[in-house]
């Protein structure tokens, strides 16, 4: 595990196993939208980095969105309610959504966003995540495709290294080094202390 400059993080997935899995993803993506033009639709602001590696990554025509939900929270009777809210300016009827998240947590608004695309009219709708968190799920949620189980506690972060031969790369980090991050097929993504 390397240290990640001023973030007080340490490294749990080194950015080759990052870029390994998004190849691993885009390839995955592009055999089941062959033929197909794909709506990346990302959601801001935990997809970004993750987004960008993915759309070059994939082998089909991606046209890139990006949507900020907005948690506006109120009080209906008792129980405090939750509202989501973004722009519908987006024409999505008929077309194939890629929702694409850096880290999937409970789940709520991803299934929200996920409805509502359908609703108004998507051909299909689909999820992709770098990291999944399914232990912290408030719904029945399940993405479609997926880069590694996240096992960690929230205060994780996906972000830009600078190699020694000057490359950058995208790494993940967390302050959590009880737990590890688990790959596709539960395999930790690092060992040693």
């Amino acid at each position: 595990m390397n240290a990640l400059p001023n973030a007080g993080l340490r490294q749990v997935i080194s950015a080759d196993q990052i870029q390994k899995r998004v190849r691993e993803l885009g390839r995955q993506i592009s055999d089941d939208y062959r033929g197909r033009t794909v709506v990346a639709l990302g959601i801001l602001e935990n997809s970004f980095l993750f987004m960008a590696d993915l759309v070059r990554s994939v082998d089909v025509p991606v046209t890139c969105a990006f949507i900020k939900p907005i948690y506006k929270q109120s009080k209906q009777g008792e129980s405090p309610l939750l509202e989501i809210l973004f722009s519908h300016e987006l024409a999505i009827a008929g077309k194939h959504v890629l929702l694409v998240e850096g880290l999937v947590h409970s789940g709520v608004t991803s299934e929200f966003l996920m409805s509502d695309l359908r609703g108004r009219g998507a051909a299909s709708v689909k999820l992709v995540t770098l990291l999944d968190r399914q232990s912290a799920r408030r719904v029945q949620l399940q993405p479609d495709y997926f880069g590694f189980w996240w096992m960690m506690r929230i205060s994780a972060a996906m972000g830009w290294q600078c190699g020694a031969d000057g490359a950058e790369s995208a790494v993940c980090g967390s302050n959590d080094v009880n737990r590890v991050p688990m790959n596709s097929v539960g395999k930790a993504c690092f060992s040693g202390p």
